[in-house]
């Protein structure tokens, strides 16, 4: 295993994915992302990270690290009110006008 190989892993460590569900807009709800957050962060705080690493900034969010894309085409809206964050012990929770919550 290389190096970088190896100091990926020791940063998944303190990770955790979550799914980022695009439901918003009349959307059928869909899976279109993982996302990689800190396992020691508050449920809000993952969800915020979720959210600012699938809307795009500088680049396609889709193009971030510790995102695995899942859309159905090659690219894909921004996460915004009315999707929704599922994290890793099966809570949900929806994107508000401001802040989440708990579906």
């Amino acid at each position: 295993m290389s190096k970088e190989a190896l100091m990926k892993n020791l940063e998944d460590i303190g990770k955790e994915e979550v799914a980022v569900i695009h439901s918003a807009f009349g959307d059928k709800p869909h899976v279109v992302a993982f996302v990689k957050v800190d396992k020691t962060l508050t449920d809000e705080q993952k969800c915020e990270q979720a959210f600012k690493l699938t809307n795009t900034i500088e680049q396609g969010w889709w193009n971030n690290e510790g995102v695995q894309y899942m859309g159905p085409k090659p690219t894909c809206r921004s996460t915004s009110s009315g999707d929704q964050v599922l994290l890793k012990d099966g809570t949900k929770y929806n994107c508000a006008f401001f802040g989440w919550e708990k579906v």
